[in-house]
């Protein structure tokens, strides 16, 4: 009778089976990163960081240009002053809250547009191969040779003092870095056999860069960039600091920290503290960028 019922029924269930479905490598990427505490609190602070950045003008409790000497270098916790003030009477909270813009500003706009263009120099240089490879490479080796501080300041200093030419020295300082990364991950995919079959079918040149290159380059080139805004953000506040970058009285954390070098004896919190913020957020940035390699590794 058992029997009976079971054929008429169909055969029994098997036990169930997972459903397996395709991921992109982005969601694979994005579900690994989430999953990782360290980076997520790091990207927790950047996020922070960068909306007190966009609504300081909203946030400030003062005006942050307003100079008063009988104010002068008051201790954190001042009524009316929570971090207290600046050399010039100045309160140092809304000055730390609207710097944040150009500090934040002069770290990321550098490592995008060195990003950009070592990406293409790089991938060229690595796909193109020969001559090319050596024409651009070496001139790449040019720029590389020098120590990332000296020529940052050498070329602020040739350029002179100013936002424009603080940028243009970081980025020139950047792309050697990026398009090295990128020369070499673009040499090791042109030797790939789907590369080569792709070629063998006759695709152009230029729609094997896009389909087969470009996507399979451009995730550990973004890793690497990420990691240099850290580096980027240490040095657009050292130019400011030395008086190469950002002019005063415009607040950014570079420059806070030089005029805020006389009361390291008198008021040593308030000397700290633009420090402390450049401190955090380049660690930030680190740790986010280690979180985001982590995830892309193929083994996990």
């Amino acid at each position: 009778m058992s029997a009976t019922l079971t054929s008429a029924a169909g055969p029994a269930p098997s036990a169930p089976l997972q459903a397996v479905r395709s991921r992109s490598h982005g969601a694979n990427v994005m579900r690994r990163l989430v999953r990782n505490p360290v980076a997520m609190t790091a990207a927790a602070v950047i996020l922070l960081l960068i909306l007190v950045a966009i609504f300081a003008p909203w946030l400030m409790p003062a005006d942050p240009f307003a100079t008063s000497m009988f104010k002068r270098l008051r201790p954190v916790g001042t009524p009316d002053y929570l971090l207290g003030t600046d050399e010039l009477g100045r309160d140092l909270l809304s000055r730390l809250m609207l710097g944040g813009r150009l500090s934040l500003f002069m770290g990321i706009a550098p490592v995008i547009m060195a990003f950009v263009i070592g990406s293409a120099l790089g991938i060229l240089a690595g796909y193109a191969g020969g001559k090319v490879n050596t024409v651009i490479m070496r001139c790449i080796d040019v720029l590389y040779a020098f120590p990332s501080v000296l020529l940052a300041i050498a070329l602020s200093g040739a350029l002179g003092a100013g936002i424009t030419n603080a940028l243009i020295s970081l980025t020139v300082v950047f792309v050697p870095q990026i398009a090295r990364i990128a020369e070499s991950v673009t040499t090791q995919v042109r030797r790939s056999d789907y590369v080569d079959a792709a070629r063998a079918s006759g695709a152009p040149a230029l729609t094997i860069v896009r389909r087969h290159v470009f996507g399979n380059v451009i995730g550990p080139i973004f890793v690497y960039a990420t990691s240099l805004i850290s580096v980027s953000m240490i040095l657009a506040s050292g130019l400011s600091f030395l008086g190469l970058g950002v002019k005063p009285p415009q607040p950014e954390w570079g420059l806070m920290l030089n005029t805020l070098r006389t009361a390291i004896y008198s008021q040593p919190l308030i000397a700290a503290l633009p420090g402390v913020l450049i401190f955090v957020t380049s660690v930030s940035f680190n740790m986010l960028a280690d979180g985001l390699r982590t995830a892309m590794e193929v083994k996990q």
